[in-house]
């Protein structure tokens, strides 16, 4: 069987600088070991672990200045297939540095600039122009500033029209507008979804039932619910799995997120199972904590937790 194509979409990508420094202390000099950097950003992500798990994928994003240029070197040297969108903003950059006396990490996000209405019909154009179709879609991470979360509604409406399946990773705003779209897969965190409901929290039960009743109303077919280190739970019309990760020394959280979705849309890219989808993301997911900084997972590591993640 072939396998199925795949695009992400980055809408606010950025370069992730991290260092370590010892005892992090105010208004002193604190001096940092030698930086390194990396590409970042939610779809970016999604495509760089893709890659780790023999999957090829086009990684769309919207570039700018010299810090997209850095970027787009970035993953050249990764040789991903990219396609950047330049802007006339400067891409973001995140900061990221762990204490080594407490080995804590300070995670320091940019906000991206907004486009201009130009720029957002240069987006529109080029997914409009996309051939072949993908057959998956992963629109993945955070807007820009005073970028409208309707401008992801149209992305969707655009990717869907075309025939593509498509998966959404975002929070807030942006991941309403794509529940009022719908969308083939949806992947928030509990938090996420008792937002989306409209309640503070969620009980395992009203979890259920928020999930299911977003399938039930056509706004997704499968929904995956993250819950940190207690797993996630996979809900479609006719199934609910749940699967428990193993245990793992957490160095960092970064990039967890979307290793996780970049392990569930390589087994959808196979033509898997459910249950097969599930434990890649949560190994994929587990994987990525055990590096340090921002690197994603080792493929080894990925291997060894695939088997070792558990039902519930």
């Amino acid at each position: 069987m072939m396998k199925k194509t795949v695009l992400t979409i980055t809408l606010n990508p950025s370069v992730d600088k991290s260092t370590s420094v010892q005892n992090i202390v105010p208004e002193k000099k604190l001096r940092c070991d030698t930086p390194k950097y990396e590409a970042g950003g939610g779809g970016i992500n999604v495509s760089r672990a893709l890659k780790r798990l023999g999957i090829s994928s086009n990684a769309l994003f919207t570039s700018g200045g010299k810090t997209g240029n850095m970027l787009e070197v970035l993953l050249k040297q990764e040789e991903l297939d990219i396609t950047p969108i330049l802007i006339s903003s400067e891409t973001r950059e995140n900061f990221i540095v762990v204490d080594t006396t407490t080995n804590q990490q300070y995670r320091f996000g940019f906000p991206g600039e907004a486009f201009t209405a130009e720029e957002k019909g240069n987006i529109l154009a080029i997914v409009d122009q996309l051939n072949p179709i993908p057959d998956f879609v992963v629109i993945s991470g955070s807007l820009p500033n005073d970028v409208p979360a309707n401008f992801i509604g149209l992305l969707i409406n655009k990717c869907k029209a075309k025939g593509s399946k498509v998966v959404v990773d975002t929070s807030g705003d942006a991941l309403k507008v794509a529940l009022e779209e719908g969308v083939y897969f949806l992947k928030p965190n509990a938090g996420e979804l008792a937002d989306l409901v409209g309640k503070e929290e969620l009980a395992s039960t009203d979890l259920d039932h928020a999930a299911q009743q977003i399938i039930a109303q056509g706004q997704a077919v499968l929904v995956v619910v993250s819950l940190g280190a207690q797993g996630a739970v996979l809900y479609t019309a006719a199934e609910k799995i749940q699967m428990v990760p193993p245990l793992v020394k957490i160095r960092s959280t970064v990039g967890a997120g979307d290793s996780m979705v970049a392990g569930m849309v390589s087994v959808l890219a196979r033509g898997g199972t459910t249950e097969e989808l599930l434990r890649m993301g949560i190994a994929c997911g587990s994987a990525t904590t055990m590096a340090e900084g921002t690197a994603l997972f080792q493929k080894k590591d990925v291997d060894r937790l695939y088997d070792e993640v558990r039902k519930q």
